[in-house]
């Protein structure tokens, strides 16, 4: 069973955060780290997005200007250290990093190549050396997320990305795969229809002025990013061919790598990793199996203790935890604990939810979330095939 650094890969508004909760009750296992790449991916000398590309005061403001992909690992290296004790395979909390997959990919499609901060070769932007193999990603899908930006703040002329660095074979992101490899992947989503509404909401007022976020950007619902990944980790062997929760699904049954996922992590230990998807509303549902599943999937044992968090020290450590993203998190911060729904989501008719969302945000918003939710559900579709059975 892999010990490796556990990563949630998923896209915003997908219920992570109160699924993170219930790891942050293991303290004996786990250290949690939340969301720490949006620091490079906003704010950063090797920034991807263009939300605050024309808003240098806000950049500087934020406390991340200076951050880069490498000094965010490194930092996780750092606490990694803290929580593993020597030998690496001796036992020791594992590290438990929650995070926006998109973080690591260029968006709208663009190709990917390696951060100037990770690159081993420099041409004309980076300034630090370490893993790449030069070699050039050509693979990369032109899509655009089915839906047009015209309310994004633009792009810069002065924007550090694209980079003038190195890219590696298919990989989507802006990371090695060397680094890649250092985690143990499992992926969280949910539905475009629940997902996108509650994004744009936090996008508009009163929200915004929380968030900072002042207007919807459908580049940033991140399924496409989300799939891309999944498919490039399978497809270099990093998770599957076991598919959590289905013995009769492998990943070669999608086209998928058949080979026994058997690679050497880089501390010696042969990982085998499932393919791990957990869908929220199959969490919200079912709590406690699909926890429980979860658990078995990534090695670690599972309480039913998981599911309740109402202590002033659990109340404190999220409050501390969540502070980054203002107006994202509140209602993951003042929950208690993770109950089943009284009864299961109904699904309604694209009529009634285009009804509902016009009465929410306008007949505008209303157009815009309707045009990003379609967009988005054939990647959902394709990865919801793998989600976590209890």
């Amino acid at each position: 069973m892999s010990k490796k650094s556990i990563f949630v890969a998923t896209h915003p508004r997908a219920c992570s955060t109160a699924f993170e909760r219930v790891f942050m009750t293991r303290h004996d296992a786990l250290a949690c780290v939340h969301e720490p790449f949006g620091d490079a991916y906003y704010f950063g000398p090797e920034r991807l997005s263009e939300r605050y590309e024309n808003d240098e005061e806000e950049r500087r403001d934020s406390g991340f200007g200076d951050s880069t992909y490498r000094t965010i690992l490194d930092r996780i290296k750092q606490e990694n250290a803290q929580v593993r004790p020597i030998p690496p395979n001796a036992a020791g909390k594992r590290l438990f990093i929650k995070d926006m997959i998109q973080y690591f990919v260029p968006p709208n499609g663009k190709p990917a190549s390696i951060a100037p901060s990770l690159s081993r070769k420099e041409r004309g932007v980076g300034t630090e050396k370490n893993l790449t193999n030069g070699a050039i990603n050509g693979t990369t899908k032109d899509i655009t997320n089915g839906a047009t930006n015209g309310i994004s703040n633009g792009a810069s002329k002065c924007a550090p990305y694209p980079y003038h660095t190195e890219a590696e074979p298919n990989n989507p992101t802006v990371i090695p795969e060397a680094i890649l490899k250092q985690f143990h992947f499992t992926f969280l989503i949910r539905h475009p229809r629940s997902s996108i509404p509650s994004y744009y909401r936090c996008t508009i007022p009163p929200l915004d002025e929380l968030t900072g976020f002042y207007s919807f950007m459908p580049s940033e619902a991140g399924y496409d990013e989300l799939r891309r990944v999944f498919d490039y980790l399978c497809s270099n062997g990093q998770i599957g061919p076991r598919v959590a929760g289905h013995p009769d699904l492998s990943g070669s049954a999608n086209g998928h790598n058949e080979s026994s996922n058997g690679h050497h992590a880089s501390n010696g230990e042969t990982a085998k990793v499932d393919i791990c998807v957990v869908d929220a509303d199959d969490l919200l549902d079912n709590p406690s199996g699909i926890i429980e599943a979860y658990c078995n999937s990534i090695g670690i044992d599972y309480h039913e203790s998981m599911l309740s968090w109402d202590t002033e020290e659990d109340h404190q450590q999220a409050k501390h935890a969540f502070e980054k993203w203002k107006g994202f998190h509140e209602d993951a911060i003042h929950s208690s604990g993770l109950k089943p729904r009284l009864q299961k989501k109904r699904v309604k008719s694209n009529q009634d939810e285009d009804a509902e969302w016009t009465e929410k945000f306008g007949a505008k918003g209303a157009k815009i979330i309707r045009e990003t939710v379609d967009a988005n559900i054939k990647d959902y579709e394709y990865l919801k095939q793998f989600a976590l059975q209890a």
